[in-house]
C-alpha cells in the first residue's frame, strides 16, 4: 500500500516516513500544500497523512480539493492546531481522522491501519485469513500454518494489496503504483522480483497465481 505524507517540517516528515515504511507501506513525501495536492491528484494512494499549517496552499484547502476529487481516499489530518473547533472543522471538511502534534508513532500507525480497514472492504477486521495464511494487521505479523514469516516492507505491502483485491487480477503497473515509492517504471522487473520473493516466502500450495500476459491473482489454492 502507498501513503502520501504532506508535512513541511522535513525532519518530522522523514521520521513519519521511516515509521510508515517499516510498517510495510510505500511512502511519498511532499513539503508544501501545492506539491501535496499535485501528488494526491496525480498518483493513486491508499491514504494521505496531511499537515494543516503548510507553505503555499493551506492544508484545509488541500483536504477539501482532494476530498472533492477523490471522495473515498482516506485522509488523516496531523496538526499542531489542537483546539476543538479546529478538529471539528477538519473532520467536517472530510478528514477521516484527526491527530494532534506531537503524535506517538505507534498511535499514528494504529490510526492509519484502522482507517484502511474501514475503507478497504476485505480488511474489515484486525486479522485477515486465507487458507492457512493469517495476517495480524494490528501487529504486522504474518503466519502460514502457524509458522511466522519474515517479510520485507515491500513484500508486506504487496501482500496487503493482494488481500484487498483477493480473487482479482492485478497488472504489474497497478501493483507498482501501490507498492513502489514515487514513479513506477513499468519496464523494470521490480514487481516480478517482489512477487517471486513473496511467493517463495508464502510457500506451497501457492496463493499467488500468474495470469499470463495480464498480471497476478491472489486466492486460495485451487481457486479459479
Amino acid at each position: 500500500m502507498r501513503v502520501l505524507i504532506v508535512e513541511d517540517e522535513r525532519a518530522v516528515a522523514r521520521t513519519l516516513a521511516e515509521a510508515i515504511q517499516e510498517a510495510g507501506f510505500a511512502v511519498d513525501l511532499a513539503f508544501d500544500g501545492d506539491e501535496g495536492l499535485r501528488l494526491g491528484r496525480e498518483f493513486s494512494y491508499d491514504a494521505v497523512v496531511l499537515d494543516l499549517l503548510l507553505p503555499g496552499k493551506h492544508g484545509l484547502s488541500v483536504l477539501r480539493e482532494l476530498r472533492t476529487e477523490k471522495p473515498t481516499l482516506p485522509i488523516l489530518v496531523l496538526s499542531a492546531l489542537d483546539q476543538l473547533d479546529e478538529r471539528v472543522d477538519g473532520l467536517d471538511r472530510g478528514a477521516d481522522d484527526y491527530l494532534s502534534k506531537p503524535v506517538a508513532l505507534k498511535e499514528l500507525l494504529a490510526r492509519l491501519r484502522a482507517v484502511l480497514r474501514r475503507t478497504h472492504g476485505k480488511l474489515d477486521s484486525a486479522m485477515a485469513r486465507i487458507a492457512d495464511l493469517e495476517v495480524d494487521l494490528a501487529g504486522c505479523v504474518v503466519r502460514r500454518g502457524g509458522r511466522p514469516l519474515q517479510l520485507t516492507p515491500r513484500e508486506y505491502s504487496l501482500l496487503l494489496l493482494f488481500l484487498n483485491h483477493r480473487g482479482q487480477v492485478l497488472g504489474r503497473t497497478e501493483i507498482g503504483e501501490h507498492v513502489v515509492d514515487r514513479v513506477f517504471e513499468p519496464a523494470s522487473n521490480l514487481i516480478d522480483v517482489s512477487v517471486y520473493s513473496l511467493r517463495l516466502k508464502l510457500g506451497n500450495p501457492s496463493l499467488i497465481h500468474t495470469v499470463r500476459g495480464v498480471g497476478y491473482r491472489f486466492d486460495a489454492p485451487g481457486s479459479r
